[in-house]
Parts: C-alpha cells; sequence; structure tokens
C-alpha cells in the first residue's frame, strides 16, 4: 500500500534543479525531466508496439526504477555516472546503495515491487524497452540542453556537451520514432509542445514550496494510478491505459493553462464550457502533431479522463472501477479506472496542500483545499483501495 512517506520522497523532486552548474533562463528540475521521458517514451512507443520484445509495462516499471533511481542520484554529475555505469561492480554497489536509501519507502509496495526493482539494475540488457526509455531520457535531455545553450553560448563545456548529444543520438536511429523526430517538424511540435507544462506552475497564484509544474503533476499523478493499479490486481491492459491516462489527463491545459477547480465551479455551465473548448483546441492544435492510430487513445486519456469505461463489442461503455473489478478485469475489455486518475489527481493535490503548509505557507486556498479534500476522502473507498487510511497518514 501506498504509504506517505513514500508520497513525500516522490514530491521531494520536484525540489532538485538539474543543469545547477549553468546559467539557466528558466528552472529545470528533475520531476519535469522526468515527466518529459515518459510523454516521449509513449510516442516513441507507439513506433515499436509489435516489435518482438516490446511491453508497454516494461517500459511503465522501468520508468518508475529510473524515477526513483535519479531521485536519490540526481546531484550526480552525468559524467561520473556514466564512468560509473561502465563499471559493472562500482555500478552494483551505486545501486545497492540507492536500494538501501529507499528501502523503507518502497517496502510498503510489497515484496515482489522491491525485487523487481533490485534486478532492474542488475541486468545491462540492450533490449528494445531499455532502448526506448534510453532514448527518451537522451531527448528530453537535449530538449533542455537546447535551452541551456542558448544561456551560455561558448560557456564551459557546453561544445563538450553538444558533440556528446549529437554522438548519443545517432546510437537510436534503428528506432522508428527517433527517424520520425529527426523526419517531421510537427512530432517534434509535439513534444515541444508537452515540454511548455513544464512551465505553466500549479496553484500559479500562490506562494508554495516546493513549486509543481503540470508536466510534473501529470507524472505523479501517472505513477499513483500505476501503483494503485497494481493493489487492485489489475490485468495488463488496465495497468497500461491507467498509467498513461494519468500522465496525459491535463494536456489540454497547455491550451488553456491551469483553470483551478474553484474558478470552474463559480460560475454555473463554466466547467462544461471548458471541457467543450479544451476538445475543440484539441482537436485543433494537439490530434494533428501525433500519427493517426494515436488520436483515439488520446481522446480516451484527455477528454473523459475521469470517467471509467471499458469496450464491449467494440464500443465504449461507461461503467465503474468495482464493476470493472469484479465483471471486465480483463486486457480483451480495454478497462480504465476513470475514478482512480481522479482520486490520484486529488491525492497529488492535497500533498501539494499539505507541504506548502508544512513549509511555511498558511494561504487561505491552500488551507481550504487541504482540509477539502481530507474530508472528501478520509471515509471514502475507491475501486477497494481505502483511501481514508491514506489520508489518515497526513494527521
Amino acid at each position: 500500500m501506498i504509504r506517505k512517506a513514500l508520497l513525500l520522497k516522490i514530491f521531494e523532486v520536484a525540489n532538485m534543479h538539474r543543469w545547477n552548474d549553468k546559467i539557466r533562463p528558466v528552472e529545470l528540475r528533475e520531476l519535469d525531466k522526468q515527466a518529459h521521458k515518459m510523454v516521449i517514451a509513449y510516442f516513441l512507443g507507439k513506433f515499436e508496439e509489435g516489435r518482438e520484445g516490446f511491453d508497454w509495462i516494461r517500459i511503465i516499471e522501468g520508468g518508475i526504477f529510473e524515477f526513483l533511481q535519479r531521485m536519490v542520484l540526481t546531484d550526480l554529475k552525468p559524467q561520473i555516472f556514466y564512468k560509473i555505469k561502465e563499471d559493472g561492480e562500482k555500478y552494483k554497489r551505486l545501486n545497492e546503495w540507492v536500494y538501501g536509501e529507499l528501502e523503507s519507502v518502497i517496502s510498503p509496495l510489497g515484496e515482489g515491487f522491491c525485487n523487481k526493482f533490485r534486478s532492474y539494475f542488475e541486468k545491462s540488457s540492450d533490449n528494445i524497452n531499455r532502448r526506448v526509455l534510453s532514448a527518451s531520457h537522451f531527448y528530453a535531455t537535449k530538449w533542455e540542453f537546447d535551452i541551456i545553450e542558448r544561456a551560455n553560448p561558448g560557456g564551459y563545456e557546453i561544445g563538450e556537451i553538444k558533440r556528446n548529444l549529437q554522438s548519443e543520438q545517432e546510437k537510436y536511429y534503428d528506432l522508428r520514432g527517433i527517424q520520425q523526430l529527426a523526419l517531421y517538424e510537427k512530432y517534434r511540435n509535439f513534444v515541444d509542445l508537452c515540454g511548455q507544462l513544464r512551465f505553466q506552475i500549479r496553484w500559479s497564484h500562490i506562494h508554495r514550496l516546493p513549486k509543481t509544474s503540470v508536466l510534473g503533476h501529470m507524472l505523479i499523478v501517472a505513477v499513483l494510478s500505476y501503483l494503485f493499479s497494481l493493489e487492485i490486481n489489475a490485468c495488463r491492459r488496465r495497468c497500461i491505459n491507467n498509467y498513461f491516462n494519468g500522465l496525459f489527463h491535463d494536456l489540454p491545459e497547455v491550451l488553456t493553462r491551469d483553470i483551478i477547480s474553484p474558478v470552474k465551479r463559480s460560475v454555473e455551465g463554466l466547467s462544461e464550457l471548458i471541457k467543450d473548448y479544451e476538445r475543440e483546441q484539441m482537436e485543433k492544435e494537439i490530434y494533428g502533431l501525433l500519427p493517426e492510430d494515436c488520436h483515439a487513445e488520446m481522446r480516451m486519456f484527455t477528454e473523459n479522463e475521469f470517467t471509467s469505461a471499458v469496450t464491449v463489442n467494440g464500443k465504449t461503455v461507461e461503467t465503474g472501477s468495482d464493476e470493472i473489478s469484479s465483471s471486465y478485469n480483463k486486457d480483451e475489455y480495454n478497462p480504465r479506472d476513470g475514478e482512480i486518475i481522479e482520486a490520484a489527481d486529488h491525492l497529488a493535490a492535497f500533498i501539494e496542500a499539505y507541504m506548502a503548509i508544512e513549509n511555511g505557507m498558511k494561504a487561505r486556498e491552500l488551507v481550504d483545499a487541504k482540509n477539502t479534500l481530507y474530508n472528501r476522502y478520509s471515509q471514502k473507498t475507491v475501486a477497494g483501495i481505502k483511501f481514508g487510511e491514506i489520508y489518515a497518514d497526513f494527521e
């Protein structure tokens, strides 16, 4: 079961700065980098589906494991990290230390999860799933470097970093997605547009620490949704849908900005008007930047993101998570739990308010949000998950 210690640890990553030895025109944080990486992994993975050995579960779990590792090692300079990685024995000892640092916070997730986390770094196999994740990591880093380079023309190490990134890119040209990014501007525009969500700060009208971006928030919701899916023994397709539903649930905000709930509720019908506008703008601005066979899935992730649904006889049927668990928990029904995504979204918002208050920010909006969400979930069970117990951890 997810506990307070892990939730707070995840949110600490929002404080971890990247490129902090370079002039940065904008703040670049580790949480946002990891989120951008997984958005790119989705894009690259869509071109590799059907390839021997490709597995979305391995992509998702590999992304989570690497996120946890970077949570501990983010201050380690990349050159040093890769040098250690070349020495198998040193890398093994480093990862044993990483596991020791994280064991107390991830052990409540179960022995199976912990064993998979440890074994992931013990195996150095260069399979298609690792290559997709490595290429995504590279591309997100390159995206950041393009910003850094403009602010540090001729700066120390800039030329060397650029040459290394150019050399690194050549290693991934066997991946169709990397080829497509090199060939088509519209695909690069999709990655760039998603990257802009790094700069949209949640609760932007309130001074708050740590600051979380919309993109970083989306990754947190994705990770929580996946872990909750494991907890209820969701089928593979349900786990995959819940993760990517969480990862993209706020994508329309790149077009509308982050409109806080009190504003949406302030005028009758405003929330529905905003949803209609989001759909219209997604059709106009986003879907054309993606391969056509991604459109239906992206609509599912962004238009009715908090609705639980299954596919029966080729038709989408809205249902409840409890009914999915009892009758539709099979890949053939393509199930997804909008209720879990919404609960994970609210839990993330609760922790954002909780941490800001703990850090001395006593804005009325933060206190009201924290109390409202606590009262809403203190006795609530969603899809068999006792959210009341999670919230009770914070009292």
